[in-house]
C-alpha cells in the first residue's frame, strides 16, 4: 500500500468490525473497508462523519510527529466542513 494511507477499526452499529484505511491522492481522500484479513477492499462512497473525524485525528498526530504537511489538516478540515455544513469541526 501507498505511504498516504492511513488505517484503522471501528465497529457498525450491527456489531461488525470493519478495517478502514483512506487513500491520499490527487487530491481526493478515498475510503475503504473490509471485514477480514483476506477480503477485497470495498471502496465506501459515503463515508460517515465518524470515519472523517477519525481521519483528522490522524492527520493532526501526523502534523505534529511533522509526517505530513500542516495544509493537509486544513485541507481534511475543509473536507469535513463541504460534507458535513451542520457539524463544527
Amino acid at each position: 500500500m501507498p505511504k498516504a494511507e492511513i488505517s484503522w477499526k471501528r465497529t457498525t452499529p450491527e456489531g461488525v468490525r470493519l478495517q478502514i484505511t483512506v487513500l491520499h491522492t490527487g487530491g481526493r481522500y478515498r475510503f475503504f473497508s473490509r471485514e477480514q484479513r483476506f477480503d477485497r477492499w470495498e471502496p465506501i462512497e459515503q463515508p460517515p462523519i465518524e470515519d472523517w473525524i477519525e481521519l483528522l485525528d490522524a492527520v493532526q498526530r501526523r502534523v505534529q510527529r511533522r509526517l505530513l504537511r500542516p495544509e493537509q489538516e486544513q485541507q481534511v478540515r475543509q473536507c469535513i466542513r463541504e460534507r458535513f455544513p451542520e457539524q463544527s469541526v
